[in-house]
């Protein structure tokens, strides 16, 4: 329902009590608005703005401001004698295409929303056109027919997805709103502001004391600032805050500016990024940098929906946080940490990958985002389920929302209709249990468990296991090569799976090939590189297991040590030999640190005692029976782990 116009804007406007109602048309791409804030004098005065949100090229949003820019002039010079916000909503329209050069062919229908916010400015908002879909009559009825709809409706005949004819997209949207019950929704404005003063305060006095925090809050440069912020959301994407922030002090003490970054090599990127996995983010990262200042002016867009658009790499979330921390746009954030939130706090159990689940959490944050403090709020969100929200064990008697959790009450009804012997009932609010048809509830063929508690939400979906792959690798060493014993690296190439770092060389076969197989194909590789080795006899060393996002890789780890007058060719571009101390700072995967540990711990002369190196080698670890269980097994209960990450990136 439209909100009513406050009294004090009836009389400057001369419109009274309006609802809703149409406008000639607005512009084919972006937001368009007018806000008469209260002046001291008593007189209304009008301020226009124009929020480009489209892809198109720069010259043409600089058009469409100058036409609200000259209906801005019109309003100083006096010339605004509006009688009803439809004759302003006109003459906005009329201004926009005349200096857009749009013709009528391009007008669309759209409408004209009135909102009072914080009740001294008064916004008059042109909602985003939409394209003519079926008779315009009809889409009024259906809208009218959902308004004022409270409760579910499962099965009923009016919630029903929109026509074939409109598109997947917005059959969804309407398949999402027609079907949500105001049990997964936040009831009304009080609502809201208690959780956010709730989980506001509670961050000020708990929050993490971490390096980016520090460095945002005393940086008054606004592009760094945003810098420093984009780095830290980076570097986060599905890494623990504690390994992060050693990486994070040494890559802001070697590139404290954007500029820095931009005329770093690659090569030094990966030296840094070695280790922290995921290593497109660090390339990405340096792309977008060299992008800000060789295109940008070295100024950081301002914006989520631009950062989003210009920045490569910079997803949904990174952008919103980058807005929301950096610049103050009330920009609200969805990763792993307050996908957990949000669905303990409205009890939603669905799978969170899901589009349907994903649309409506999205919502939910941009709903909640405080507008006075976007930053700290996104941040207290995050820190939230970080902390105390936690996939395991979550400290629900610290949480700062546990009064608005539906997820804690429903495990304290549940609790108390198991000390009573009684049925469990449901809440008045509460989904039909297990009806199929509410796409946010738990799925009927996963019923309520007591034993997880409030980890009954999110309920984590089945992922693919990761693709099984074979490798034999070889590690070559010169012992009395000039200057100390080097190894042979090649380099990776450029695009997939860890682009542009060194590794051992290495060929690809079948986890049953026989060794003999696996050596003769490692001896082609490696002549390739350094040219004939005569009387070379590679020696099997056992082997690693690495996982990746959705690789399982096994290296069959081979060793060969050159006797010291055995000639060597120049090596190519793309390989290079490295003494063993430059190794552990070359820009190479945690893969390759496991290899060399193997290959170190079977050298003569070598402390033997690293387990570490030597649990994949023959399986040595003993293991316990079947039957056997160690007792602390007996104290840990069943829970789930994290629900997916929206903002995923390939390793």
């Amino acid at each position: 329902m439209t909100p009513r116009v406050p009294r004090q804007y009836s009389q400057s406007l001369g419109t009274g009590d309006f609802r809703f109602f149409s406008c000639l048309g607005s512009c084919s791409r972006g937001w368009g608005g007018v806000s008469c804030p209260e002046s001291p004098n008593g007189r209304t005065t009008f301020k226009i703005s124009w929020v480009w949100c489209g892809r198109g090229s720069l010259a043409r949003a600089g058009i469409l401001l100058a036409g609200v820019d000259r209906l801005a002039a019109k309003i100083g010079r006096g010339h605004a004698p509006w009688s009803s916000p439809l004759s302003l909503a006109r003459e906005i329209t009329r201004e926009v295409y005349t200096n857009a050069g749009s013709t009528k062919a391009t007008c669309r229908s759209s409408a004209l929303l009135v909102i009072p916010q914080y009740h001294s400015q008064l916004r008059l908002i042109m909602k985003k056109p939409r394209a003519a879909v079926g008779n315009r009559s009809g889409r009024r009825k259906q809208a009218s027919s959902q308004e004022g709809k409270e409760k579910c409706a499962f099965g009923s005949s009016q919630a029903k997805p929109s026509a074939p004819s409109a598109g997947p997209a917005r059959q969804q949207k309407a398949l999402l709103q027609a079907s949500v019950s105001p049990y997964h929704l936040f009831r009304d404005v009080a609502e809201v502001t208690a959780f956010q003063e709730s989980l506001l305060g509670w961050y000020d006095q708990k929050k993490r004391d971490l390096p980016w925090r520090r460095l945002v809050e005393g940086e008054v440069d606004l592009d760094r600032r945003a810098y420093a912020v984009w780095v830290s959301e980076v570097m986060l994407q599905q890494t623990q805050v504690a390994t992060v922030i050693n990486y994070y002090t040494r890559w802001m003490q070697k590139w404290p500016t954007l500029q820095d970054l931009a005329s770093a090599s690659l090569e030094e990127v990966n030296q840094l990024w070695a280790g922290l996995g995921y290593y497109s983010r660090g390339r990405w990262l340096q792309e977008g940098a060299r992008k800000v200042v060789e295109e940008l002016g070295g100024h950081m867009p301002r914006t989520a929906e631009t950062l989003q658009q210009f920045l490569p790499g910079v997803g949904r979330y990174t952008a919103g946080a980058i807005a929301s921390i950096a610049f103050g746009q009330a920009a609200g954030v969805v990763d792993g940490n307050v996908i957990r939130v949000l669905c303990r706090v409205r009890a939603i159990g669905a799978d969170p990958g899901s589009t349907l689940v994903s649309q409506h959490l999205w919502s939910l944050a941009q709903q909640l985002v405080d507008p006075a403090r976007p930053g700290d709020f996104n941040q207290a969100a995050m820190e939230l389920g970080a902390i105390v929200c936690t996939p395991q064990r979550p400290l629900c008697s610290h949480c700062p929302v546990q009064s608005l959790c539906r997820a804690r009450q429903r495990v304290e009804r549940e609790q108390l209709s198991a000390s009573q012997s009684l049925p469990g009932s449901c809440d008045v609010e509460e989904c039909a249990p297990n009806s199929g048809q509410c796409p946010l509830c738990v799925p009927p063929t996963e019923p309520w468990d007591q034993t997880l508690g409030v980890t009954n939400f999110p309920r984590k979906a089945s992922r693919k296991p990761p693709r099984e792959e074979c490798s034999a690798i070889c590690v070559l060493e010169q012992p009395k090569a000039l200057g100390g014993a080097r190894i042979l690296l090649v380099q990776r190439p450029n695009s997939g799976l860890l682009a542009g770092l060194w590794e051992f060389p290495s060929v690809s076969v079948n986890a049953e090939a026989s060794g003999q197989h696996q050596r003769e194909a490692l001896q082609q590789e490696l002549q390739s590189w350094v040219g004939p080795l005569p009387d070379m006899r590679l020696h099997h060393l056992g082997q690693v297991v690495h996982t990746f996002s959705h690789i399982k890789m096994t290296y069959q780890v081979y060793g060969q040590v050159l006797e010291e007058h055995t000639p060597v060719t120049i090596v190519p571009p793309g390989a290079r030999w490295l003494t063993r101390e430059d190794f552990h700072t070359a820009a190479v995967s945690t893969a390759m640190k496991k290899v060399f540990r193997m290959y170190e711990g079977q050298q003569p002369g070598t402390c033997k005692g690293s387990k570490r190196s030597q649990v994949a080698t023959l399986s040595k670890r003993k293991k316990s029976s079947p039957g056997q269980q160690v007792l602390e097994s007996f104290f840990r209960p069943h829970v789930p782990t994290d629900a997916p990450s929206l903002n995923t990136a390939a390793q």
